[in-house]
């Protein structure tokens, strides 16, 4: 199968490397921006060749739009405009993206996905194998896309070593706001907090334990990546990010008051995300 894979950072390029792996990926095209990254991302073998968009979504069976989720918005109705196979996309919103195409001729011809997984690194240099095994891919309204289309993006799924589940865009756009989102929220204003408190980087350096480490990684991804997820789900983000303030004025009000035994108790029903996290730590069970 030729496949055009568009943007060559992380998550494309991690796909290229485990779709051509698996043999599902004949040849792979890259389209890419950052004429650095495009080298780069050649030098690497990540794929074979690099092309314009118009000419790499002509020639391939499939279309695969890695790139920031307002770019998808905005290349994806001139990747159907020209597309003869299928056309899918690894963005972090749907909701947006499905409405940019909702009345083009070619919509069935299009897969609503997201598959979650991703680290805090980006670019070529990011791209590593494994990357997607045993995690989940979502695709969103399936009704909208034809069943040859579905199955070929389904089956690149598989090939990426992914377990499969679906959700209308809307429904997907309010989950992964609070699963998701949110934690990159979280971890972006408890670096931006430590910095403005501990203006010596050294005591950051000598102090930070491994759970602060843990906690703030996520601080270290890509604002051009993440910037445009917040601004596509920004009433879902900024709902989750309300609820998530409600929780942190509770904490720092029992604690203010002395309570410590409500602390505890306000520990122990967080606890009760546990089993989730093991669930997740075992992957899957069949």
């Amino acid at each position: 199968m030729k496949i055009a894979m568009v943007g060559l950072g992380l998550i494309g390029g991690s796909a290229a490397l485990d779709l051509r792996r698996a043999g599902f990926a004949t040849r792979l095209v890259g389209v890419e921006a950052n004429d650095a990254h495009a080298r780069q991302a050649l030098d690497l073998g990540l794929v074979d060749a690099v092309a314009p968009l118009e000419q790499a979504a002509a020639e391939a069976d499939l279309v695969v739009l890695a790139v920031p989720v307002t770019a998808i918005a905005e290349l994806l109705p001139r990747v159907l405009d020209v597309a003869g196979g299928t056309v899918t996309d690894m963005g972090s919103t749907k909701a947006d993206i499905g409405r940019a195409v909702e009345t083009h001729p070619q919509r069935h011809r299009y897969v609503a996905a997201h598959p979650m997984a991703g680290t805090e690194h980006s670019g070529p240099a990011a791209a590593h194998p494994g990357l997607f095994a045993d995690k989940v891919a979502i695709v969103c309204d399936r009704e909208r896309s034809g069943v040859e289309h579905l199955a070929r993006v389904e089956s690149m799924f598989r090939a990426l070593g992914m377990r499969l589940t679906s959700m209308g865009a809307a429904d997907h756009d309010l989950h992964v706001a609070y699963v998701s989102h949110l934690s990159h929220v979280s971890s972006f204003a408890l670096a931006t907090a430590v910095l403005a408190m501990e203006k010596d980087a050294g005591t950051i350096f000598d102090l930070a334990s491994g759970g602060f480490a843990s906690t703030v990684r996520l601080a270290k991804s890509s604002p051009a990546m993440w910037g445009p997820i917040f601004e596509q789900n920004a009433d879902h983000v900024s709902a989750a990010l309300a609820a998530y303030i409600a929780q942190l004025r509770e904490f720092q009000h029992r604690l203010a008051r002395r309570d410590f035994e409500g602390l505890e108790s306000f520990m122990r029903e967080a606890n009760r995300i546990r089993p989730v996290l093991e669930r997740i730590g075992r992957g899957p069970t069949s």
